[in-house]
């Protein structure tokens, strides 16, 4: 009933309060957004703010003046409100316009509050515009919409225009259990947080649900989680959650028992198709959501169990159910038994998590072959010199060390000791091996280093001839045989992901200090993004 009263729209309370203080009335405002955000309240508590007896420094609260009672009632004859859907013609714009050529009778200002103003035909909009542009001092218009690109430019241009924001999720919370504790309602928190998702930010779909909920239960039940949805028709997250985690090990039986007991509770195949898009959404971005941001959507169990299992999943394979997701949400609209589609979908997801672990582990083979193949065909290309094996390339189970003998033209001395990863690399920068130490430190994670022997995993861009190339080279440097190993641990992050986290840190520590927290208060869009050391540069 007043500004005070409104909730997640202060913004355009203060202003139009302001507005009215100064004396800067717009001749129109033009309220839009989504359903249930205020739009007509809004333009109703504007009325009532023009036209009170007391003035805007003191509106009317408790004991209402005549106008305010009568805007209330909806009685007022001074403020008309009339639907644009089901007076769309012309003709009523005219009856308008010509009740607008009379002055108010009891009140300061004659309004006319146009709700869904949009549905007003193109006529109807051009007979409008004059009065809209230059309207007698008395007069002021109010228009709401859901749509405003329907509206002709010409109307947006003369009216003063507000985007009501949707209701944030706390905010909705904290009202509708202020409701439900005014109707004496017994509702868990869990319940309500459901009503908040599903009004998606809508105050009057949220009052809605809620009515429901209380009148689906006995006055003595509460309304808990479980029957909320039931009553709603959703279903528990923690469920979708479950049967991700099966189709990321493929165990197809269980996936499709899981389902087939998520549709026999009523879940219709399009709420469950868009539930599970929602969730690739949540795996894929977890890292930079908050609980609240998710509009309740998941309970603090649910979070931390994505958040757990998405380290596990590689983006790549997120990507591709996203596109599967979509691709099966148009099929839905062509097969008769949406069901089956549904089951499909869920057996196809399990074949592409299958078809990549397969890649991985056939890449890990061809990498290990190739190194066996190096190995086999160096010793069967050994040269027998007084008795002594020459370029050979020892394997780990031959006792005798032997020193190569290498021509005289193609020589090199052994000089590099290698004896850690931080020798390696700089092994590299000495001799201007660049490509080699660029795989070194952008695809290598290393699991172990010990004498002649490397241990390490890597990622999906490592070159194929990494193994060979590296061989060779440490043969070349050090004079001695090396084995390099493959791990199916992941070991240390990679050089380069160690330097782009060590920055990350630096720039948040720099964050805290007082010359940053200085800066915001001047320029509060600032933002840093790198940070030198002077002395270093020097």
């Amino acid at each position: 009933q007043k500004f005070k009263d409104l909730i997640g729209q202060d913004i355009v309370a203060e202003t139009i309060i302001n507005s009215i203080k100064l004396n800067k009335i717009p001749n129109a405002y033009l309220f839009s957004g989504i359903r249930g955000v205020g739009k007509t309240t809004i333009a109703r508590i504007v009325a009532k703010s023009l036209n009170c007896k007391n003035g805007i420094n003191s509106l009317c609260e408790e004991n209402l003046c005549e106008n305010c009672e009568a805007i209330t009632n909806s009685n007022h004859i001074d403020v008309l409100e009339m639907d644009a859907a089901s007076k769309t013609g012309v003709d009523d714009v005219r009856d308008l316009i010509e009740f607008s050529r009379y002055g108010p009778t009891s009140s300061k200002y004659k309004i006319f509050i146009i709700d869904e103003v949009h549905m007003l035909s193109k006529q109807a909009f051009n007979a409008l515009l004059k009065t809209l542009e230059e309207p007698p001092e008395y007069l002021k218009f109010i228009f709401a919409t859901t749509e405003t690109k329907k509206i002709p430019v010409t109307v947006l241009s003369r009216c003063q225009r507000f985007d009501l924001p949707r209701i944030k999720s706390s905010e909705l919370f904290n009202f509708i259990k202020e409701i439900k504790d005014k109707e004496n309602g017994k509702v868990s928190d869990e319940a309500l947080k459901l009503i908040v998702k599903i009004s998606e930010g809508s105050v009057r779909d949220a009052l809605s649900l809620l009515d429901r909920g209380l009148l689906s239960i006995d006055e003595n039940k509460e309304l808990d989680l479980k029957s909320a949805q039931n009553i709603f028709g959703f279903f528990d997250k923690s469920q979708l959650i479950d049967m991700f985690e099966l189709i990321l090990k493929g165990e197809e039986k269980k996936v499709i028992e899981n389902y087939r007991k998520i549709y026999d509770q009523g879940i219709e195949p399009k709420v469950f198709i868009n539930d599970f898009m929602e969730l690739i959404y949540y795996f894929k971005n977890i890292n930079s959501l908050t609980l609240e941001s998710t509009n309740f959507s998941l309970n603090d169990t649910d979070f931390n169990k994505i958040k757990e299992i998405s380290k596990k999943v590689e983006n790549e394979v997120l990507i591709l159910f996203w596109q599967f997701t979509i691709q099966t949400i148009g099929e839905l609209d062509i097969v008769s038994n949406q069901n089956l589609s549904i089951e499909m979908f869920l057996i196809r997801l399990m074949h592409i998590t299958s078809l990549k672990s397969k890649s991985e582990e056939k890449k890990s083979e061809n990498l290990q072959t190739s190194i066996n193949q190096e190995l086999k065909s160096a010793e069967n290309k050994n040269d027998f010199r007084n008795g002594e094996t020459i370029n050979q390339i020892k394997n780990i189970t031959q006792e005798k060390k032997l020193k190569p003998e290498l021509k005289e033209d193609n020589k090199i001395e052994a000089q590099q000791s290698i004896n850690s990863f931080k020798d390696l690399l700089n092994s590299c920068v000495e001799l201007k091996e660049v490509k080699l130490k660029y795989e070194l430190e952008k695809n290598v994670n290393l699991v172990r280093f010990e004498k002649n022997r490397i241990e390490i995993s890597f990622n999906d861009n490592l070159d194929k001839n990494f193994v060979k190339d590296l061989s060779l080279k440490l043969f070349e440097w050090t004079g001695e045989r090396w084995i390099i190993t493959f791990s199916k641990l992941k070991g240390e992050i990679s050089i380069s992901e160690r330097e782009k986290n060590k920055k990350i840190e630096i720039i948040e520590n720099e964050k805290k200090t007082k010359v940053y927290n200085e800066v915001l208060k001047n320029f509060p869009d600032a933002n840093l993004i790198n940070v030198h050391d002077d002395k270093k540069d020097k």
